[in-house]
């Protein structure tokens, strides 16, 4: 499948980490599809972070996250940068097992086949048992793949 994507990207070197943390968090929670905080060198050698936010190329979507970067960051200019991209078909399902509910994506297309269970689900596990990320993945592999053909999907 592919799609239009817009991104607005600014150049940040006089907020702290926490301010650019809110900022982010603020995007995502607006609907940005992505946000990404990069390190980068201004002129003169000055350390500054570049703030990058995705999201459908539509000029609602436009106006919105303009207006949010303005309120949320102290840039005084965005760049605007449209581009297409290919991506895959995503399903989410939750899946019961003996550890809990765990919410998985799976994705699709271009002869690709994957599963991934969710992060937090995963945590949650994790935390219950005290033990690792790994090992709670590891717990619940063998649920999620009764959603997928065994030889089809790669588990993630």
């Amino acid at each position: 499948m592919k799609d239009r994507i817009c991104e607005f990207e600014c150049n940040i070197d006089d907020m702290t980490a926490e301010e650019l943390a809110y900022a982010a968090e603020r995007l995502m929670a607006e609907g940005a599809k992505d946000v990404t905080l990069t390190p980068v060198q201004m002129k003169k050698g000055r350390p500054a972070t570049l703030l990058t936010v995705m999201f459908a190329d539509d000029e609602e979507e436009k106006e919105k996250f303009a207006r949010l970067l303005f309120q949320y960051t102290t840039t005084i200019g965005i760049r605007e940068v449209i581009s297409e991209r290919y991506v895959l078909d995503r399903t989410e399902h939750t899946v019961e097992t003996p550890h809990g509910r765990v919410r998985c994506k799976v994705v699709k297309g271009y002869g690709v086949k994957r599963v991934k269970a969710e992060y937090d689900d995963l945590a949650k596990i994790a935390g219950r048992k005290k033990i690792s990320i790994a090992a709670a993945r590891e717990l619940v592999q063998p649920y999620i793949y009764r959603l997928i053909d065994e030889g089809e999907m790669h588990y993630v």
